[in-house]
């Protein structure tokens, strides 16, 4: 299929993030986002709350996408949008409005899976952007997902391990609000991590065999441990939070990085991709990148604006699959629980 001149609106719309991008050959044009700030108030994200939003936020959010890219909805070649996962509420909204959208304008519609989105993000045509070459693997971290994806091909990925219980970006929130921090805690705690001891308190790491994770014991320990010690001085948590951040954070990511030790060397692949909004975290970054020193790996870090919920992702992977001339039918229904 032609390669020239193909214009993807990007949808995405999987939990408390209104997006939409507008991407031409692989480039962006515009990558618009609406936050829902309400949350913040009930410590987590409100489904019903979250896929009311979307609806204010939907129409403005893609006109201000398209006025960006400077081009007419007219000149769209394909709307892609997130098929799943997420909250069902918020991507019935996002798969509502892209098929009723591709319907009017008489184009082909795409379905993304989410996951997807977050891998493929790291071929978005940027200056001086290295993108992984196949296969590698790509660790995808989210407050609702952790994973590591055996990435042979644009459309051919093998989930080779996956947390078992909790994610570990639930991990990073659930520990900042036993410590009082708001929601969501996992920046705050990446923040104070950088003033802390990481080797202040120790916690013991999850014993999961294979390349899966566990993280609901970690927050079990956390939330003990911390009881114990406010127990004995009141003020323990005021007098040592930069400490027990650093602590926290620290256990974290030498859980991630054992499992990716094992994982490149059971796979033989020394390229490693990250994506997923807690790649944001700045000592998941750097670990990574001593990694390459320690490990002989090379590391591939997306930009902080591909990190989070974003379109953009959702319209590469759909510039992808307009390639491959791989589209949906009218028909094509949101999946909460899709799988890569």
């Amino acid at each position: 299929m032609e390669r020239q001149n193909i214009y993807i609106l990007g949808i995405e719309s999987s939990c408390d993030d209104t997006a939409a991008s507008v991407i031409f050959n692989g480039r962006i044009l515009s990558n618009v986002v609406a936050s829902q700030k309400i949350h913040e108030a009930f410590g987590g994200v409100v489904p019903e709350l979250a896929s009311r939003a979307h609806q204010q936020n939907i129409v403005p959010v893609v006109h201000e996408a398209i006025k960006q890219a400077g081009i007419s909805k007219t000149d769209l070649n394909a709307i892609a949008f997130t098929k799943g996962p997420g909250l069902m509420g918020s991507l019935l909204v996002g798969t509502s409005f892209a098929k009723s959208l591709a319907f009017g304008l008489n184009i082909p519609l795409i379905d993304v899976n989410h996951m997807q989105g977050h891998i493929l993000a790291h071929f978005i045509e940027e200056d001086d952007f290295e993108k992984p070459p196949f296969p590698f693997l790509a660790l995808t971290i989210s407050g609702g997902h952790t994973q590591i994806v055996k990435v042979n091909n644009y459309f051919e990925m093998d989930v080779i391990g996956e947390t078992i219980d909790d994610a570990v970006g639930e991990a990073f929130d659930k520990s900042g609000k036993i410590l009082g921090l708001g929601y969501p805690a996992g920046p705050e705690i990446d923040r104070r991590a950088a003033l802390g001891n990481p080797r202040a308190f120790q916690f013991t790491k999850p014993r999961v065999k294979g390349l899966n994770f566990s993280f609901s014991g970690f927050k079990t320990a956390v939330l003990y441990f911390i009881q114990r010690e406010v127990k004995a001085n009141p003020n323990f948590i005021s007098e040592n939070l930069n400490d027990i951040c650093a602590s926290i954070q620290y256990t974290i990511i030498g859980i991630l990085i054992d499992k990716l030790k094992l994982a490149t060397k059971q796979t033989e692949i020394n390229h490693i991709a990250i994506g997923g909004g807690v790649s944001a975290n700045s000592g998941i970054r750097q670990a990574l990148k001593d990694g390459e020193h320690k490990f002989g790996w090379t590391t591939y870090v997306p930009k902080f604006e591909f990190t989070t919920d974003n379109a953009a992702m959702i319209a590469m992977v759909g510039y992808l699959k307009y390639l491959e001339g791989n589209f949906a039918e009218q028909n094509v229904v949101a999946s909460a629980r899709l799988k890569i």
